[in-house]
């Protein structure tokens, strides 16, 4: 008599999700996948994962921007000053 068989479902901590792209988008990310060697899922989840870096880094900025709106970025004159005597006069 044989052992039946034990089928173990392995899920990786991810989510699965449905979406819907253009015919030519998808084409084209599958063949990328496909280039690159990796996952339709992989690519995916790697495009994703730049985004938001991207809009991640423009978050900061904007948030930087609204802590130093107020800030001059001049330089104070005594250092301005200091700064013209520094240089010398061979014609930059």
């Amino acid at each position: 008599m044989e052992a039946p068989r034990v089928v173990i479902l392995r899920y990786d901590n991810g989510m699965k999700v449905a979406i819907s792209l253009p015919d030519d988008l998808f084409e084209s990310a599958d063949a990328l996948a496909e280039t690159l060697g990796m996952s339709r899922s992989e690519l995916y989840a790697t495009a994703v994962a730049e985004h938001l870096a991207k809009h991640r880094d423009q978050e900061v900025t904007t948030r930087l921007n609204q802590v130093y709106a107020d800030q001059s970025s001049g330089l104070a004159p005594e250092l301005r000053q200091a700064q013209g005597r520094s240089l010398t006069a061979d014609g930059w």
